[in-house]
């Protein structure tokens, strides 16, 4: 049950999703500088992020305060961040323009999709595909936007606990990749179903 209030936009959901959307032009600004320490806070402030982005969803629904305005600003929200790592760390090599080009692409094309089915009145729910295909978003680019070897044991210097975040994130990325095309293949499927009935 949706709650009414005299304010429906000032609600500590949507202002979760209005900060997160505050935080891109801070990672931005990090990530213009290609060094280790900027790249660590601009992961942490992405990691900070992406973890806004469970939280106000499980508080909206908790507190039941789902608002129109925030059904269409949280996905805007999520999609934005993600884009504007992906096209900050691109100038550096760090990630294959091709790659961004897909994933740039099909949440352009599935936004679209999305307005025609609602002009029409209908709703085609969110797949566990593309709920995975997030997550993996984010993990591989927190490896990229890290970018660099790090020790995961501190205060042991071993070559065996040196990890090159670099590789975790592409090695992330490419399984993010195949599943953007999987559930944007599955999302124009079920779109063109429900649609020619």
């Amino acid at each position: 049950m949706t709650t009414r209030t005299s304010h429906p936009i000032l609600n500590i959901p949507n202002i979760l999703t209005m900060l997160r959307i505050a935080a891109i032009p801070l990672m931005a600004f990090l990530l213009l500088v290609p060094d280790k320490q900027a790249g660590f806070w601009a992961a942490a402030v992405f990691a900070l992020a992406s973890i806004t982005d469970w939280l106000d969803g499980y508080l909206a629904r908790r507190m039941g305060i789902v608002t129109v305005f925030g059904k269409f600003l949280d996905p805007i929200a999520d999609k934005l961040i993600v884009m504007a790592a992906l096209i900050m760390i691109l100038p550096f090599g760090r990630v294959p323009a091709w790659m961004v080009l897909v994933v740039l692409g099909r949440e352009i094309i599935i936004t679209g999709l999305r307005g025609i089915a609602s002009s029409e009145g209908i709703v085609i729910p969110a797949s566990d595909l593309g709920k995975f295909k997030t997550i993996f978003q984010i993990v591989a680019i927190l490896g990229l936007v890290l970018h660099y070897d790090y020790n995961w044991l501190f205060g042991i210097d071993n070559p065996l606990v040196h990890v090159n975040m670099h590789n975790v994130g592409m090695f992330y990325l490419w399984i993010a990749t195949l599943l953007t095309i999987w559930s944007g293949v599955d999302y124009l499927v079920k779109f063109v179903r429900v649609i020619v009935r």
